[in-house]
């Protein structure tokens, strides 16, 4: 046994996950159990995300997405999620969904460029990457 309680390491599973589900364990009263809102959910999928748990992320924002249709910030991050574990058809339709809702919406037109030339498809990608430069005020020098 150890003193220090600062040395325990997780076995299994992602670390904030099961943090981010044990900061709610006792909302309710001990042994009642607690209903996740969309919002709770999240705060987790976003700490699966900076741990790097792709899929894990990607499998709870797609509910959140699904509860919060209107919402941009899942919606790309449920794209960055797809796209980092290589679910690259995925990220594709939820960025063009983001692009359909909000056209003006920079950062969707660059990872939606980047998705594309990560599938080969660098033609088509060319267009999208130019459009996020010249939203972000990114011109290329003209000599």
């Amino acid at each position: 046994m150890t003193d220090n309680l600062n040395d325990y390491r997780a076995n299994g599973g992602v670390a904030p996950d099961r943090w981010a589900s044990a900061l709610h364990l006792f909302d309710n009263g001990a042994g009642v159990p607690h209903e996740e809102t969309t919002v709770e959910r999240w705060e987790r999928a976003r700490l699966l995300f900076e741990a790097k748990d792709y899929i894990g992320a990607a499998k709870l924002l797609a509910v959140v997405v699904e509860e919060a249709p209107e919402q941009t910030g899942p919606r790309l991050l449920l794209a960055r999620a797809y796209y980092h574990s290589a679910q690259l058809r995925a990220a594709e339709e939820q960025l063009r969904k983001v692009i359909d809702r909000d056209p003006v919406e920079h950062y969707a037109h660059l990872m939606l460029g980047r998705t594309l030339e990560r599938q080969g498809r660098h033609e088509e990608a060319g267009s999208w990457l130019r459009m996020a430069a010249a939203f972000s005020g990114e011109f290329p020098d003209d000599d």
